[in-house]
């Protein structure tokens, strides 16, 4: 298979970038995305030309550091990770348009690496539980309904690629915070941090500069774990809970002067 490449070439954070072309021949059609990716920077390579930079890690759809925004779609057009997008998935002879995720808060960092720390940032807020090493209890002691337990494992495979923040018109982060509130604050473990968590890690989000969500929708379109929308109003209950748990219990009774 035979593309045409229009790639976001950038040299360095805070500098401009432009689309730069490149011909790609004899792809087969089972290669992935990046390995297109590293045929090409093989070339380039051979040629002594600067190559491609791109981020990726385990290439196994769970890492989601292949940050990649492929004809419009983070990730490309199948919601899976760009490591699991396949070339038998464009037409023969197309041109493809490939970008880094766009969000003030996921810069630039070189041609297709972006900075995503900011999500880091919002984890370390309060995306963990205080439940010590050492010997386990026995697990029958600590009954999760199964209802529960489902609901909370489909919000802990968030793999936190930041794909959600790139869809969103706003840049908003709600997707990837509510999952992982979703996660921990449905389990026993998660229980000491419950009313922390949610207030931390969205005081967190307003800080880093992400936007608030109007409901839009594209974060969930684009997953490619398939994050349902409810993880955010668990996120906006946790929240509200959470600021009104902070309130005295007792406040002072008015007096008459």
């Amino acid at each position: 298979m035979n593309f045409k490449l229009e790639i976001w070439r950038q040299f360095e954070s805070g500098q401009d970038g432009a689309f730069e072309s490149f011909e790609v021949t004899d792809i087969a059609p089972d290669a992935s995305f990046l390995e297109m990716l590293d045929q090409l920077n093989e070339r380039l390579s051979h040629e002594k030309k600067r190559t491609v930079a791109f981020d990726s890690d385990c290439r196994e759809g769970i890492c989601g550091s292949c940050s990649l925004v492929i004809d419009g779609n983070p990730h490309g057009p199948r919601q899976v990770t760009s490591c699991q997008t396949y070339m038998r998935d464009f037409i023969d002879g197309a041109t493809i348009k490939v970008e880094p995720f766009r969000s003030n808060t996921l810069p630039v960092i070189r041609d297709l690496v972006t900075d995503r720390s900011a999500l880091d940032r919002v984890i370390r807020a309060g995306g963990y539980i205080s439940t010590t090493t050492g010997p386990q209890p026995e697990p029958n002691s600590m009954l999760v309904a199964p209802a529960v337990q489902e609901e909370a494992m489909d919000a802990a495979i968030c793999i936190g690629c930041g794909a959600c923040v790139a869809a969103c018109p706003n840049g908003a982060a709600m997707l990837f915070t509510g999952a992982k509130v979703t996660h921990l604050n449905l389990l026993p473990q998660g229980q000491p941090e419950r009313e922390s968590r949610a207030i931390s890690m969205v005081n967190q989000m307003d800080e880093e500069g992400f936007g608030g969500c109007t409901n839009y929708g594209e974060c969930s379109r684009v997953c490619p774990q398939d994050i349902s929308l409810d993880v955010i109003g668990m996120l906006n209950r946790e929240y509200r809970k959470a600021a009104v748990g902070k309130k005295p219990k007792n406040p002072p009774k008015m007096v008459a002067q």
